[in-house]
């Protein structure tokens, strides 16, 4: 599946979201996503720097996540659809 997107797999394990790039997949921590859910009223721009820089720990998955952004259509409305769906988390 294209594009980027969080999903929850479970409760009460070590990782209970991950979060998608296209064909891969990185686990987000809780605080990670509490963060996330507190934040998601910023602007797109901000919103995807937090992003970015919490979920993207290595230089290849920030890669990865832009890459993703740019392959698979309007990087506004990717982020404002994540900002929408960590809510839900």
């Amino acid at each position: 599946m294209k594009g980027l997107r969080f999903e929850r797999i479970g409760k009460d394990r070590y990782y209970n979201v991950v979060f998608h790039m296209g064909s891969s997949y990185v686990p987000v921590s809780d605080e990670t996503v509490e963060e996330l859910k507190a934040k998601s009223s910023l602007s797109v721009e901000r919103f995807l720097a937090l992003l970015v820089d919490r979920v993207g720990y290595s230089s290849y998955l920030k890669h990865q996540i832009h890459a993703e952004l740019k392959s698979s259509g309007d990087p506004l409305t990717q982020i404002t659809v994540l900002q929408s769906a960590i809510k839900e988390l």
